[in-house]
């Protein structure tokens, strides 16, 4: 199978918190310095609903020739997609983390600006406007930059897990004897039935490395 689509899940990982804040000119007196902003927290999951009783898998239809995979599942419940998704929740993790330092340090210089800027020296005064507008430019940078290396991290996990589980679905189609395997996120199909779900199968061999048993 070719064009495996995976990105849904990622698309839920957190974006890196922006640094930014407003110097007044100089000569200016600043305005009252404003608590440094948190960075952006994840967003709370829903409340999960009640656990139904476990169901049996489905049994797969006789001489069925056509199946799908849900991919975001595979990606959800696999130990290689688990890992794929540690490795960019660190990422961002470190970013935000990161990025509140810089949050604190220019709020602090913009304190100490309101309170002790009337009795520097024009000299002084000027040199700590200048590092927090400096700061100001290069914490935008800095936002950018995590942006992108996420960006790119994400994309990276996304391919290997793509190269990972496509000969795992080709193997599973042959098993069953199958001539096609739609993706439910790409497929609009407006009707499955959910005994042609493979996705199940498609997990455990991609966790053990072993065939998946035919349901019987």
């Amino acid at each position: 199978m070719r064009g495996l689509a995976i990105a849904a899940p990622l698309t839920l990982l957190l974006g890196v918190a922006a640094v930014s804040a407003q110097t007044p000119p100089a000569g200016q007196q600043p305005p009252p310095a404003q608590p440094a902003q948190r960075p952006a927290t994840p967003p709370a999951a829903p409340a999960p609903a009640p656990a139904a009783a476990p169901q049996p898998p489905l049994p797969f239809p006789v001489g069925a020739k056509i199946a799908y995979i849900n991919p975001q599942r595979i990606f959800q419940e696999s130990a290689e997609g688990k890992a794929a998704l540690g490795r960019v929740q660190a990422l961002i993790t470190k970013k935000q983390t990161e990025g509140q330092d810089r949050q604190k340090k220019l709020a602090a210089d913009q304190q100490k600006l309101q309170t002790s800027g009337g009795v520097m020296n024009e000299s002084a005064r000027a040199q700590l406007e200048k590092d927090i507008e400096k700061q100001q430019v290069d914490g935008q940078r800095f936002q950018q930059d995590a942006q992108a290396e996420i960006n790119e991290l994400q994309q990276e996990v996304q391919n290997e897990f793509i190269k990972k589980v496509s000969p795992i679905i080709e193997s599973v189609a042959k098993e069953k004897g199958l001539q096609l395997v739609f993706d439910l996120n790409n497929a609009g199909l407006a009707y499955f039935d959910p005994a042609l779900d493979v996705s199940l199968e498609v997990i455990k061999k991609l966790d053990t490395g072993k065939p998946a048993a035919t349901p019987k």
